[in-house]
């Protein structure tokens, strides 16, 4: 089976942002999505990322940066010339892929209610 490069943008809120690469199985019409999986479950167990639906597009988890622009990695396809993986740039980073995305106006309420 063929491989392609999945670089993704590693490291937590303090850390200065490095990018590995991990060269994922490729098949045609595989999902960002399902690179990230497939890495978090044979090559690093500790990357991290949010999904949900699993490539239904119908949780809204999975946004972030693939190859510069902001997409859902659950219907992002890989590219056989592979991509990089990003997390969210407008959004406060919480670790690898995550960012905090509850809106501003959910975390005065939250705040308000403690």
């Amino acid at each position: 089976m063929k491989r392609v490069p999945i670089t993704v943008q590693r490291g937590g809120p303090d850390d200065t942002p490095r990018l590995e690469t991990h060269h994922a199985p490729y098949l045609e019409g595989m999902s960002v999505l399902d690179a990230l999986i497939w890495i978090r479950a044979q090559a690093d167990p500790t990357l991290a990322f949010r999904h949900s639906c699993i490539n239904a597009n119908a949780c809204k988890e999975c946004l972030l940066r693939v190859d510069g622009k902001t997409a859902y990695a659950c219907t992002a396809r890989l590219s056989e010339a592979g991509v990089t993986v990003q997390p969210l740039a407008n959004k406060t980073l919480i670790r690898d892929l995550v960012t905090d995305t509850v809106p501003p106006k959910e975390k005065i309420i939250a705040a308000l209610q403690r």
